[in-house]
């Protein structure tokens, strides 16, 4: 009998999971003999048995095109009343289903490490445009979201430049800032702002007005989870998610009154939020995103139960569910210290 699988996208949505589906499938039919099934809305699917059949046809062209053709959601599998391990082994049994893909984030791969440790049949493809799992040197949407804040930071410099105005562009990451170090990088950014490296106002404003007495306008980049030595916590105002924690956002309003107050530098604030999560994947997360799911099918051919594929150096690896779950990568020091050169 053909062995049959699920796969399921959880968490955010990310450029390059249509990727990750496609290449799951393809290398699966045709190398492995395996069939598969998607699981719609994240677990949710998993929970309510709510499927749709992933045939070679199905999968055709959908590399290219952002988002989800699974739905994805924050619900979790554990969730009440119908969530749990009884419930979801009952629901592969009548759709007769071996195991599941698990394709999301950290939040994901906890969930999917739970479930594994109950004995339910997992693997993992993780997924961030955060690029902050600690079991894998790059997430497939972080290339994504990094050209779309490089290309938001490029057409603020001209608006800032035609009024020279300091222009303070926020960008996601949570609490690491690979997505901030890295545009900022690209777009040559005068300042950017990390979680990983407190910078106190006064310098701030140092290097803000070293760029305005050169007669240009300041482009500062600061990553959502960055604060002020003074601040305890990243900035959050706006609740907490649906994984309970705090939804992060709103630290590049707070910087730009206290630039302009401090220097005397008109400035405005863009808070750059979903867009970074949108659009078409970029060729680098295309490619990525379909390695991860062949080398996912690969792992379900040999019944490697627990493990998440990942990419080290060029290769696609194997590392237990435990190595990536609740371990964020940061922005090494001396990574943060050679862009911190090119400031002011």
């Amino acid at each position: 009998m053909m062995a049959r699988y699920g796969i399921l996208t959880s968490g955010g949505d990310c450029p390059g999971l249509n990727a990750v589906i496609r290449g799951t499938v393809l290398q699966g039919t045709s190398v492995h003999g395996q069939e598969f099934v998607g699981f719609l809305d994240g677990y949710k699917g998993l929970v309510y048995g709510d499927i749709k059949l992933l045939t070679r046809s199905a999968v055709r062209g959908i590399s290219r095109h952002g988002g989800t053709i699974l739905g994805t959601s924050r619900f979790g599998p554990y969730q009440k009343p119908d969530g749990g391990p009884d419930a979801i082994k009952k629901v592969l049994e009548e759709l007769e289903v071996d195991g599941v893909v698990a394709i999301g984030g950290d939040g994901t791969m906890a969930a999917a490490n739970r479930l594994f440790g109950d004995g339910i049949p997992m693997v993992g493809v993780p997924k961030t445009i955060d690029n902050d799992l600690q079991a894998t040197d790059f997430t497939f949407g972080f290339s994504t979201a990094v050209e779309i804040a490089t290309e938001a930071a490029d057409r603020l410099r001209t608006t800032g430049d035609s009024h020279m105005r300091c222009m303070v562009l926020e960008v996601m990451g949570r609490h690491a800032g690979w997505i901030a170090i890295y545009a900022g990088i690209a777009a040559g950014a005068h300042v950017t702002l990390i979680p990983e490296a407190p910078e106190t106002l006064d310098q701030i404003c140092e290097w803000v007005t070293a760029v305005k007495d050169r007669r240009r306008a300041p482009l500062v980049i600061v990553a959502e989870g960055f604060k002020l030595p003074e601040m305890a916590e990243a900035h959050s105002d706006r609740g907490m998610d649906e994984f309970n924690r705090p939804r992060l956002g709103g630290i590049g309003d707070i910087l730009a009154p206290l630039i302009e107050e401090r220097t005397g530098i008109i400035t405005r604030a863009t808070t750059l939020g979903y867009i970074q999560r949108g659009g078409v994947p970029t060729a680098y997360d295309r490619v990525l995103g379909t390695r991860f799911g062949q080398a996912i099918s690969d792992v379900l051919a040999d019944g490697d139960w627990g493990k998440m594929v990942a990419l080290r150096g060029t290769e696609i690896v194997r590392v237990p569910f435990s190595d990536a779950v609740g371990h964020t990568k940061n922005v090494p020091i001396n990574f943060y210290n050679g862009a911190r050169a090119l400031f002011g």
